[in-house]
């Protein structure tokens, strides 16, 4: 989003909610001629006691009906109109800001550590949207209204305002009390709602294991735990906005009743004519239904206003990475500068003073024992985990001065939990690139040595893999994501232990590949617990501890090496 002073005064959302200004200045007016429109029953009750009933003119009558009538549909026109304008306002706010939306939700697991938080954001931007599209605007904008209508009780008669005003004040009483109440049992649901959901997904994710050792009780106890607690704050939340909601319309209904009580009575004195004590009766409650109203709606405002302040939050926090400028493709070498690298989240350093350059059509092995810093450096170097010092830098240019989404077409990473997305192999292939040709998709397969193997399922490329690539074995899932490493030849390919799921043929397929990143002068950097993965490879460096060991050919180091290395050689590592 660009930015000017204007905007950079205000957040994000101010920005995004101010650019419908002109929309809003629409719907306030809307609103003006409402509330004025509003008036007509209370006018046109008046004319018929006070004119049509004492001179018994039904022509009078008759032109009171069409005109009262004509009224009425203006009045629903406008409510219309204001209606599908305050849902277009929301879907224009949803449109604005999704994009960010989305940008934050794939960051924030690179910031901080996981806490659940998930897709709250996608929720909070619902909520927001949802509010500014339902009634609940309306009835602000009828608030400022009430004064008209409390004038015009107080030119019916003194009492009557007075009447009009007391029951005014004591429903802005009332929802004053509500908001104080409500607001912590609803900013308590928010959280156990996420708290929930956190339960749920990572069940989910993690069924088999659920299932295999008997551990769904013990998921389901700490599920129903957050649901109960869910449940609870949503009870208090729904017992107070609910029970003031009936007090106001009891409070209403009392008031409307008492001004027909006090207008025959001044109607007894002589004080008032009889339409006074229908129109005021009318007209006080028209007065006093927007506060009603406002009180209704009153949770989902609080609920929008804490989505809007959680979002408001997060942008502040990841703000949109600047477009810089638009180097050229590296092509030369990788230098990582005395770097130390922490989790998102977390200042503790993971690994520390790790220092060497490689060169176009270099090779580099990085081994060590479980918890040494390999999957941390993996992440370093293709700029997901932040450096806490040092660089690391593609022919000079340092990482982030990379414009953001153009270091990605230079870099082809493998993860070690591997994730393919829904759709199909080539999409997948692809990273989902719009107009990706065939040739393209097929080139990166060959790279990595499974066009074959893809020819060999059901639909060849076109083959719906599922969620997170459930119609595949894990070799296949794994020999795909190489393929997407490989797409469109990226200069710097990271693979965090490629060869984890793979069998023989695989790990040879996987070993040629390398070959072929090389011959064509990229960077290839292999992060590896079994010694067959380093087969292609010209350079090693060993990790300890989370301080680099050792760095340099592999002819020179690989005796002192490996022997330790192969002590740990079974182990899975989660560094």
């Amino acid at each position: 989003m660009p930015t000017d002073p204007v905007r950079s005064r205000t957040s994000e959302l101010g920005a995004a909610l101010a650019s419908f200004r002109s929309t809003f200045m629409a719907v306030a007016g809307f609103s003006g001629l409402i509330n004025v429109l509003m008036l007509s029953g209370s006018l046109f009750m008046l004319q018929v006691y006070d004119r049509v009933l004492p001179s018994r003119s039904v022509p009078t009558l008759v032109a009171l009906i069409v005109m009262v009538a004509v009224l009425y549909v203006f009045q629903g026109v406008l409510e219309t109109v204001r209606a599908r304008v305050l849902t277009r306002i929301g879907a224009g706010i949803d449109e604005i800001v999704s994009s960010r939306v989305f940008d934050c939700i794939v960051r924030l697991p690179l910031r901080i550590r996981d806490r659940g938080e998930g897709l709250q954001a996608l929720r909070d931007l619902d909520q927001v949207s949802g509010f500014l599209s339902g009634g609940g605007p309306a009835a602000l904008f009828d608030l400022p209204w009430i004064p008209l209508y409390v004038i015009i009780c107080f030119l019916f008669h003194p009492w009557i305002g007075v009447a009009a005003l007391v029951g005014a004040f004591l429903l802005v009483a009332l929802t004053v009390v509500a908001d104080r109440l409500v607001r912590a049992p609803t900013r308590a649901m928010s959280e156990f709602s996420t708290r929930r959901s956190a339960i749920a997904q990572a069940s989910a994710r993690n069924a088999e294991v659920l299932t295999a050792m008997g551990m769904g009780e013990n998921l389901a106890r700490r599920w129903t735990a957050a649901n109960n607690d869910f449940r609870a704050a949503q009870e208090r939340a729904s017992d107070i906005t609910g029970g003031f909601g009936a007090v106001s319309r009891v409070l209403r209904m009392m008031l409307q009743s008492m001004v027909l009580a006090l207008g025959a009575y001044l109607v007894i004195y002589q004080q008032a004519t009889p339409g006074i004590i229908i129109a005021s009766s009318i007209l006080t409650s028209r007065a006093l239904a927007p506060i009603e109203a406002a009180i209704a709606h009153w949770k989902g405002f609080l609920a929008a206003r804490q989505s809007w302040q959680r979002l408001d939050g997060m942008f502040a926090a990841m703000p949109e990475a600047g477009g810089g400028m638009e180097l050229p493709a590296p092509k030369s070498e990788l230098a990582v500068e005395g770097i130390g690298v922490a989790s998102p989240g977390d200042r503790r350093i993971l690994i520390q003073n790790v220092e060497f350059s490689l060169t176009a059509g270099s090779g580099m092995g990085v081994i060590g024992p479980s918890g040494s810093g390999k999957s941390s450096l993996a992440r370093a170097l293709v700029g997901v985990w932040p450096l806490m010092r040092g660089q690391i830098r593609l022919d000079g240019a340092a990482l982030e001065q990379w414009p953001a989404g153009s270091l990605g077409r230079h870099v082809g990473y493998l993860p070690q939990d591997v994730e393919l997305f829904s759709g199909t192999v080539g999409q997948n292939i692809s990273r989902f690139e719009e107009n990706a040709t065939p040739d393209a998709i097929i080139a990166a397969a060959q790279a990595a040595g499974v066009h074959e193997m893809i020819l060999r399922l059901p639909e060849g490329y076109r083959t719906e893999i599922g969620d997170a690539g459930a119609a595949l074995s894990a070799g296949q899932r794994q020999r795909v994501a190489l393929a997407r490493a490989l797409y469109r030849d990226p200069f710097l390919v990271v693979l965090d232990e490629p060869n984890s799921n793979l069998d023989a043929s695989g790990e040879q397929a996987l070993t040629q590949a390398i070959g072929r990143i090389r011959a064509r002068g990229a960077i290839v950097i292999v992060v590896a617990h079994r010694p067959s993965a380093l087969a292609a490879l010209d350079h090693l460096l060993v990790l300890g501890g989370g301080r680099q060991q050792a760095f340099g050919l592999k002819s020179d180091i690989a005796r002192q090496a490996m022997q330790p290395l192969q002590a740990v050689t079974t182990e899975r590592t989660g560094s």
